[in-house]
C-alpha cells in the first residue's frame, strides 16, 4: 500500500494540525487526539482505496460516538455508533470482495439510478426520524446535528456502494461538523482539537473525490 508523497505531506500536514490544536488548547482530552488521529489516517487510505481504511474508519467511528456523548451530541453519537460504524463493516465487506485486480484498491462503482431509487427515500426518513429523536432528547444545536445525520447517512451510504461521490458527502458533512464543535468549544476549550479535526478531514474528503476520479478513469482503461 504506497503513498505518494503528496499524500504522506497531507497526512503529515493534518496530523500536525490536530496535535497542534490539542496542545494549544487549555484544557486536554487525550482521547479527542487518539480520534482524530486515527481519523486522519483512515481518510488517507480511503483516497487510496485501501480496505485499511475501512478499518480504521470503524474505530474512528466508535471513539468519536464516546466523544459525542459526553457532550450530549446525541446525533452524532447515535449516528457513528448506530449508523457509521456499521456502515464501515458492511462496507469493508463490500470492499473486500470488490478488489480492482491484483491490486489493493477496490474497484470503484458508476453511480446507478438504482441506488438513488434506494438512497432517497431511506434518507429521508433517517433523517425525519432523527429529527424526532434528538429533539426528544433536548440534543444542542438540533438543526445542524439533524443535518449531519444527512450528509452523515448518504456519506456511508456511497461509501458501501464504492462510488466516488462519497468523498463530497463526507466533505459536506465535515463542514457541518466543524461548526458544531466550533459551537462547544466556545463551551469547552477540550474539544478545540475535534474543529481541527474535521478541517483537516475537509481537506483530505476533497483530495479523495478528486483522487477517486483519478482512479475510476485508471480502472475504466484497464492501466
Amino acid at each position: 500500500m504506497k503513498l505518494t508523497k503528496f499524500e504522506l505531506l497531507l497526512w503529515a500536514a493534518s496530523s500536525l494540525a490536530v496535535t497542534a490544536s490539542f496542545f494549544l488548547s487549555p484544557e486536554k482530552n487525550y482521547l479527542t487526539l487518539i480520534t482524530s488521529l486515527l481519523g486522519a489516517a483512515a481518510l488517507i487510505y480511503l483516497a487510496k482505496g485501501y480496505v485499511l481504511g475501512q478499518v480504521l474508519t470503524l474505530i474512528f467511528a466508535s471513539l468519536y460516538g464516546v466523544i459525542s456523548l459526553s457532550f450530549r451530541y446525541y446525533g452524532e453519537a447515535i449516528s457513528y455508533l448506530c449508523m457509521s460504524a456499521p456502515m464501515a463493516l458492511l462496507s469493508l465487506f463490500s470492499w473486500l470482495k470488490n478488489p480492482y485486480g491484483k491490486r489493493s484498491e477496490v474497484r470503484i462503482a458508476r453511480l446507478k439510478r438504482r441506488h438513488l431509487i434506494i438512497l432517497l427515500p431511506l434518507s429521508a426518513s433517517v433523517t425525519v426520524a432523527f429529527y424526532f429523536i434528538l429533539r426528544a432528547l433536548n440534543t444542542p444545536n438540533l438543526v445542524l446535528s439533524t443535518v449531519s445525520i444527512l450528509t452523515s447517512f448518504v456519506a456511508s451510504y456511497l461509501t458501501y456502494a464504492r462510488s466516488k461521490y462519497y468523498a463530497l458527502a463526507y466533505a459536506l458533512n465535515d463542514i457541518v461538523l466543524i461548526t458544531l464543535w466550533v459551537l462547544a468549544s466556545l463551551t469547552d476549550p477540550s474539544y478545540v482539537p475535534m474543529t481541527a479535526c474535521f478541517l483537516a478531514f475537509l481537506f483530505n474528503d476533497l483530495y479523495a473525490f478528486f483522487n477517486w476520479g483519478k482512479m475510476s478513469e485508471k480502472q475504466e482503461r484497464g492501466v
